[in-house]
């Protein structure tokens, strides 16, 4: 035999002698059967998983574990909508929940929300409502959420049950969970068809709080409301507001609403239509709001600000970096006559990424001379706010020195210590201030430390001002002039945009409603006139 035939032999003989590499991993019943009911949850295919199931049942090889118990359960919740399942999938889902209790298993929080599903499917809201709340009673690491709630509110505001719907709503509120348009919606549809006027205003405030812009199925519902006849029959009791009283809570609010209940009498007048581009209501000639942040969480932002800050520094530095931005503090306390705060570092840097590009002094002088001119009649200097470092290598440049000293004298510049974070000193002035800052920052990183995205991103909304240099000319972004959310005016009239697919607001709809009886000059003896 030649070489080459004896070592291919010899290979062959090795080879065939070595263990497959691809040999099948084994799988216990256990991994076996949850992989098996996955790939029927894919599929959809809840006959094959209850016969799954149910052959695991009849075995002693298999233990059932939660993750078992919940992939079954929301497989029956996730055929409820088809009619030729939805009977099998309600039973069995029920007798699969028994078994999973009855086994000692707690039930988490998807399993508890596929339940609710099932029994709001055969319009047993009390029985989706009871095992929530068993399940928030037992505690633990898993909480209901939006999602194991919905159940049973639906299904009682669908019957009509109103007051049943109410204690589940009060139940999630107790639990912190805010509601989102399709509850909030069923809620203003069961108040009224119900005829609770009282809740239906309470709702609507609900809808302000959590909705930017209403869908049409919801603008629908309140239009149906307000032109009804329970809506005109809806009076202030003959108590007649006080419109200081009602200016005085819309500006604590922030603007845009009083929350102080219903305004006037008689008739509401419903129309659709547009707004201009400056805020005014082109079917009532309303003005509408800048809506601003209310006075509690502004200074609940304010106090997160300044803990944070310290915080921070704190664990960069020793403890004396919190008595410095205690002295920015009390200094502003002193200076705090401002319109403006001004990011320098933002501006100074602002597209000087080029080859001899620095910091641009005459970019921040450009945007603090603008937003001098633009406060008129004041005659008011911004605050500009740039770490010492900076400045002090300013003052050594001998072009820049004359105006960088005058700024600081006039108290239009104040300088960051070092160590310090100049972020939080011009975030803390401008929410100190209720006030503009002009910054192109997107402050992405300072969002979820302080209040959650809503409500900063509501804050950036009305006091962020955003600037571009064309070709060495300035522009300022200011603000909208209004704000495109659900407003209440303190004659008592109400607009409600709806979404749109383009979110052009030149051709939004808005739902405008007010009422006959408020007079346009609504005093008459410190009280709202009605015809």
């Amino acid at each position: 035999m030649a070489a080459s035939d004896q070592h291919r032999s010899r290979h062959h003989d090795e080879s065939s002698s070595k263990p497959n590499k691809k040999k099948k991993i084994s799988r216990n019943p256990e991994t076996n059967l949850l992989f098996n009911l996955n790939s029927c949850s894919k599929s959809k295919d809840l006959s094959a998983a209850l016969a799954l199931y149910d052959a695991a049942v009849t075995s002693s090889e298999v233990r059932l574990s939660q993750q078992h118990f919940q992939t079954l359960l929301y497989l029956c919740s996730a055929s409820i909508s088809d009619t030729s399942l939805r009977s099998l999938a309600i039973d069995r889902g029920f007798e699969i929940f028994d078994r999973m209790v009855s086994s000692g298993i707690s039930p988490n929080e998807a399993s508890v929300t596929s339940v609710a599903r099932l029994a709001a499917a055969k319009g047993d809201g009390e029985y989706a409502f009871k095992v929530v709340k068993d399940f928030v009673s037992v505690g633990g690491v898993s909480i209901p959420r939006l999602r194991t709630y919905a159940p049973a509110l639906l299904c009682f505001c669908e019957r009509l049950e109103a007051e049943k719907g109410y204690e589940v709503e009060e139940h999630m509120e107790a639990a912190g969970i805010a509601l989102e348009e399709a509850e909030i919606s069923a809620l203003l549809k069961v108040s009224a068809a119900t005829g609770r006027e009282n809740k239906f205003y309470r709702y609507l405030h609900k809808l302000r709080e959590y909705v930017g812009c209403v869908c049409e199925e919801t603008s629908k519902i309140i239009e149906e409301w307000f032109c009804g006849e329970k809506a005109g029959e809806v009076s202030d009791n003959g108590i007649g507001y006080d419109v200081g009283l009602l200016r005085e809570a819309v500006l604590k609010n922030g603007g845009g609403w009083h929350g102080r209940g219903w305004v006037g009498e008689g008739k509401w007048i419903v129309k659709k239509g547009n707004v201009s581009s400056t805020g005014r209501c082109l079917s009532c000639r309303e003005q509408l709001a800048c809506v601003d942040t209310n006075e509690v969480e502004t200074q609940k932002f304010v106090d997160s600000l300044v803990a944070l800050a310290m915080e921070r520094k704190a664990k960069m530095n020793s403890c004396e970096t919190n008595v410095v931005f205690s002295e920015f503090q009390d200094w502003l306390e002193n200076h705090g006559d401002y319109e403006a705060i001004v990011d320098g570092a933002n501006i100074g840097l602002y597209q000087q990424n080029f080859a001899d590009g620095g910091f641009s002094l005459p970019q921040l002088e450009a945007v603090a001379k603008e937003l001098y001119r633009g406060s008129g009649n004041n005659s008011k200097w911004p605050l500009i706010l740039l770490h010492e470092r900076r400045v002090r290598a300013l003052l050594e440049h001998s072009t820049h020195r004359n105006l960088v000293e005058e700024w600081i004298n006039n108290g239009v510049l104040y300088a960051t210590p070092p160590g310090s974070n100049d972020d939080w000193y011009w975030l803390y002035a401008a929410a100190k201030l209720k006030c503009f800052l002009v910054t192109n920052d997107e402050m992405r990183d300072h969002i979820f430390e302080l209040l959650g995205s809503t409500f900063f991103q509501k804050w950036k909304e009305r006091h962020q001002v955003r600037y571009t240099f064309v070709k060495g000319n300035l522009k300022l972004e200011m603000p909208s002039p209004f704000s495109v959310v659900i407003q209440e005016s303190e004659k008592g009239s109400w607009h409600f945009p709806v979404s749109c697919e383009n979110n052009e607001e030149s051709s939004r709809t808005w739902l405008c409603i007010s009422r006959q009886s408020v007079v346009d000059s609504p005093k008459s003896n410190g009280k709202l006139a009605t015809s």
